[in-house]
């Protein structure tokens, strides 16, 4: 018996080795299905793990609020406004919405993320890249980010021109790392730099800026150039305690609703929601875009059905001389339910190669992380090798059922 599969195995190869060129196109299908369906996971499962990655770096404990309004876009904004490239935003907060967060009992920190539109200009010329955010002192230590270079605001900046730049900021502006002291242009004043950030970590989908290209300045000149229009999108704020998170949030929650009468339609969200709202996002846009992959598998099965009723149609003559000299209709099926398999599954094995190349490419040329774990390439391998098993069962059981004399009779 083990003699016998062992033959039919080697049948099944020598048909496929003998005719390359179709079954490759046979294959192509159940290819480029398994490296989608792979690729895509992979993608969805590294950006949640950078987007963990980074809300955990900024801490567990960080509440964020804002606006119910504030959700995940793709529109593209001008200039200055690239901040919320990755929001729509309608509605904001307002300075007493600030106090009442700072005030809030058991809140150790807590600072605003206001956009101030406007065009800035810096050695170089023109920035259009970057963006400028009004904030307070508490900013640094509420994103645990270090400064590479001078000092972060403080309470003896507020009222004054004073910058703080991301690193990608300080070389669009000033082309050189350390640019303190030097002075910028924004909204027809001077700023001058008074400290450089380290280089922030950046997650791509993720639901927070790219602080590399921003501009802090304090709130109050903020307010102050904008006439006190500019949008505060968000603020953050950390407890006393990390234990008291969820009390704290949800105090905070009930002081604004009280402030707004009731009625602040403001999102109040912990460390571990913020992760969750991403985690939907990347679960819903991967499931999606897997499903569509995974219709690449079913046009492969059908490719091998095809590919696999027109081989039982060519071989009927050999069928017919098998058959009369003993070959059972259980030999016959098992020739080719094995040749339909080893379709599959060499395509499914050249997807997985495809797949993780692909990984290694993103990787070199992308910030993105894929992450391919071996559930999802078993996985993916054992759909490739029940779709040939599927799909090649009528054209086998076709060829097993026929007649050994109407065979032999055929050309």
């Amino acid at each position: 018996m083990r003699t016998l599969t062992r033959g039919h195995l080697k049948a099944g190869l020598d048909s496929v080795r003998g005719t390359k060129l179709r079954s490759f196109w046979t294959m192509l299908g159940v290819i480029i299905g398994v490296a989608s369906v792979i690729t895509v996971i992979g993608i969805g499962e590294g950006v949640k793990q950078q987007v963990s990655g980074q809300i955990h770096h900024f801490g567990k404990d960080l509440i964020t609020i804002r606006p119910a309004q504030l959700q995940t876009g793709s529109s593209k904004p001008d200039s200055t406004a690239n901040l919320l490239s990755s929001f729509n935003i309608s509605g904001s907060l307002t300075v007493n919405d600030l106090a009442t967060v700072a005030h809030t009992k058991n809140v150790a920190a807590s600072a605003p993320l206001t956009v101030v539109t406007g065009s800035i200009r810096g050695d170089n010329g023109p920035f259009n890249d970057g963006f400028v955010i009004g904030t307070t002192s508490d900013l640094s230590s509420l994103l645990n980010q270090s400064m590479a270079f001078g000092t972060f605001l403080n309470a003896g900046d507020v009222g004054t021109n004073t910058a703080v730049l991301g690193p990608g900021a300080a070389e669009a502006l000033f082309n050189e790392d350390v640019p303190l002291g030097r002075s910028f242009s924004f909204h027809g004043q001077q700023f001058i730099v008074s400290g450089i950030f380290n280089q922030f970590s950046t997650t791509p989908l993720g639901q927070e800026a790219n602080f590399n290209n921003a501009i802090f300045i304090p709130n109050d000149v903020a307010e102050t150039l904008t006439n006190n229009t500019a949008t505060t999108y968000e603020i953050l704020a950390k407890p006393v305690n990390a234990n008291q998170e969820g009390q704290v949030a949800a105090t905070i929650k009930r002081l604004l609703n009280q402030s707004h009468g009731g009625q602040s339609n403001l999102s109040v969200l912990q460390g571990n929601q913020n992760l969750a709202g991403s985690n939907d996002i990347l679960d819903l846009l991967t499931r999606l875009i897997a499903g569509v992959a995974a219709i690449s598998l079913l046009v492969g099965g059908i490719g091998i059905m095809n590919v696999m009723l027109v081989s039982v149609a060519e071989r009927m003559h050999e069928i017919g001389i098998r058959k009369a000299v003993g070959a059972t209709n259980r030999q016959i099926l098992s020739q080719f339910m094995i040749e339909a398999t080893v379709l599959s599954l060499s395509g499914g094995v050249i997807g997985v190669i495809l797949a993780l190349l692909a990984d290694v490419a993103l990787r070199l040329t992308t910030s993105l992380q894929p992450l391919i774990s071996w559930q999802v390439i078993a996985l993916a391998t054992g759909v490739s090798l029940l779709v040939g098993i599927v799909f090649g069962s009528f054209p086998a059981f076709k060829a097993a059922r026929k007649d050994p004399i109407e065979a032999l009779r055929s050309e």
